[in-house]
Parts: structure tokens; C-alpha cells; sequence
């Protein structure tokens, strides 16, 4: 893969620095490329602001922060009226669907727009904290980035055993969710019948 880089953004507890790790360790681990990842966090640890920068390459990576970022993950409205001016010209932008409102400033840049309703699919899975392995998915699938069957392997390896089963339903949620988002954009009855869907 060329160098892409990579901002993943929200407030704390919506699990983004292990999105990114996630994402990271696909790479770095499972699929034979490079990885960095730098991380800073707002002053509550909860409900505050905070961002990963990741960096995947072929190549090693010579410096490890993000400056014009390929790809944008973001998670709450607060991250992205903060970092979506630094979205690069023609880049991808993946928002939490109900939680982010895009605006036309950027229209200018022909970006490319992903919306998901992560939290409420991890709601209907049981627990709202999943909503990062929901993004995850749907990242995997819309950017094709990273092999699915990497990205599912360090979902496995990285979260708790007692909420393995739970991870990967919401991991495999948010790529079939990502599949129909390739597609066409997805109307109303789509996102309805992907939340009743319930993967075996």
C-alpha cells in the first residue's frame, strides 16, 4: 500500500485510539506492511475530546504524524468541525452517522462522504461501547485499505475474550454495512433492514 494517512477522532470512550490500534496492528501484523500511531487526548478521559493520527506504508515510515490527512474517521460533531479542514484534497471522510452533520465547506476538496449509524448498531447488538469495531468494519470495507480477514485478526487478538464474540459480530455489522454503502448510498429501508440484521 502507498503511505495513506489517517485521522480517527472523537471523544473519549467511543473507543477511537483502539480503532486505530486496530487498524495499526492489521497492518503492521497481519498483512506485512508499516505502522504508526500517535495519540492525544482532551482533559477529561471520558466525554472529551481525542484523536489518533495512523500511518500505514509499504515502506517505513519516516516521520509519524499526520499533516493532510487521506482519510478521516470521525465520531462526534465537536471532532469534526476541528479536524475535517484538514482532510486532504480528494480524500475520504467516514462519519458516525448520527452524531456527525457534514457541511458543504468542504465540497471544494471532492471528498468522498461514508455516513454509518455505528452507535445505534452497537446499540442493537447489546452494548454501545462496540461501536468502534462497527467502524472498524465499515472502514474496511469502504476504503479496501486493509484485507477484511487481517482486520478481523486483530479485532480477535486486541479485545477482551469476554466481549470477543460480540466484537465480531459488530465488526462484520459494519462491513456489510459498508458493502451496501459501496453500492449506492444508502436510503432509510437499507440502514433499517442492516440494524434488524443480525449476523450468525
Amino acid at each position: 500500500m502507498q503511505l495513506t494517512e489517517i485521522r480517527v477522532a472523537g471523544f473519549g470512550g467511543q473507543g477511537v485510539i483502539l480503532s486505530a490500534i486496530l487498524l495499526g496492528k492489521a497492518a503492521s501484523i497481519y498483512q506485512g506492511a508499516y505502522a504508526t500511531m500517535t495519540q492525544n487526548f482532551g482533559p477529561e478521559a471520558r466525554g472529551g475530546a481525542c484523536s489518533a493520527q495512523l500511518i500505514l506504508s509499504d515502506s517505513p515510515v519516516l516521520y509519524p504524524y499526520v499533516t493532510s490527512p487521506d482519510i478521516m474517521v470521525v465520531m462526534s460533531q465537536e471532532a469534526y468541525v476541528r479536524f475535517a479542514p484538514e482532510l486532504k484534497d480528494g480524500g475520504t471522510l467516514i462519519v458516525e452517522q448520527d452524531l456527525v452533520r457534514v457541511s458543504d465547506t468542504n465540497t471544494n476538496k471532492n471528498i468522498q462522504v461514508y455516513s454509518i449509524p455505528a452507535t445505534r448498531i452497537a446499540e442493537e447488538l447489546g452494548k454501545r461501547m462496540i461501536l468502534n469495531s462497527v467502524m472498524v468494519g465499515f472502514f474496511t470495507a469502504v476504503t479496501h485499505l486493509l484485507d477484511a480477514d487481517a482486520v478481523r485478526k486483530a479485532v480477535a487478538d486486541s479485545v477482551p475474550k469476554s466481549f470477543l464474540d460480540l466484537n465480531l459480530k459488530a465488526f462484520e455489522r459494519g462491513l456489510e454495512f459498508g458493502a451496501i454503502a459501496l453500492t449506492a448510498p444508502p436510503s432509510a429501508a437499507d440502514a433499517e433492514l442492516l440494524l434488524e440484521y443480525s449476523p450468525e
